[in-house]
């Protein structure tokens, strides 16, 4: 999004080093080519899900991107400040393999494992090119305004953070068992919902699937998400209502697709 590019160019390079990689992921997962009009506070309540890890490291990635929208609202981007949607999971804050707490088993596709594991060889063949980086940077003596540096250093918390986080969700992965046969009205998980907005008419169409494979981009919400617990085994015809923060959105499911 361009408002992510000039919002990065307004800050300090301290400031843009911290934020960078945050913001530049939120960008990349709501779609680079996407507006910020076009968000909407179901997109940030959905990409809250994605911060996990320790509560220190998911508290800094939230903040980025809730700076982020905060500049987009007062820059005249969006109509409202949607850094109020992005909340944190209590349970899902906590350090993995915390004293005390038993692991969670993470539900997903086998696709959604391969893809993850992929990214998890990917990020580790990164490691030596980050170490050269590191290096190259800690030649220059003078560390005083060393932003390469810096870069490099924050860089490598972010991948060793985030390698961290796959290794946890990979060892307590469980592949999700294939339910019986849809039954072809009937809101289920993998199932493609579209709603009418009975307020104003619009149509709107979401794909309900697993938390770990949200993509507001693409339309796909977690079934635990607001809307989610509202469609999931409804059926077509009938009519849901959601809570927002807004107010209280109203929707009948027009059809159900495969």
């Amino acid at each position: 999004m361009e408002a992510a590019r000039r919002y990065l160019a307004s800050l300090s390079d301290k400031e843009r080093i911290a934020s960078q990689a945050e913001v530049e992921r939120f960008a990349r997962w709501c779609g680079a080519d996407r507006s910020c009009d076009q968000l909407r506070g179901q997109d940030v309540a959905n990409y809250a899900e994605t911060l996990t890890g320790t509560v220190t490291d998911a508290t800094r990635r939230a903040d980025a991107v809730r700076q982020f929208l905060a500049y987009a609202k007062k820059a005249g981007f969006t109509a409202t400040n949607l850094g109020t949607h992005l909340r944190l999971r209590k349970t899902a804050s906590a350090r993995p393999g915390g004293r005390g707490q038993a692991p969670k088993e993470v539900e997903m596709s086998e696709e959604q494992k391969v893809a993850l594991t992929a990214e998890l060889e990917s990020l580790k063949a990164q490691r030596p090119q980050i170490v050269r980086d590191l290096q190259r940077a800690m030649a220059d003596k003078d560390f005083r305004e060393n932003a390469p540096l810096d870069a490099a250093r924050q860089h490598q918390g972010y991948i060793e953070g985030r390698i961290r986080e796959l290794e946890h969700v990979l060892a307590h992965a469980i592949i999700a068992q294939e339910g019986p046969a849809r039954t072809g009205d009937v809101v289920e998980i993998g199932a493609t919902v579209v709603l009418r907005n009975l307020n104003t008419g619009a149509e709107t169409t979401y794909t309900l699937v697993r938390p770990g494979e949200v993509n507001a981009a693409k339309g796909k919400i977690s079934y635990e998400s607001p809307v989610g617990r509202a469609l999931l085994n409804r059926r077509a015809g009938e009519e849901v209502e959601v809570a927002t923060p807004s107010g209280t959105l109203r929707f009948r499911i027009e059809r159900v697709e495969d």
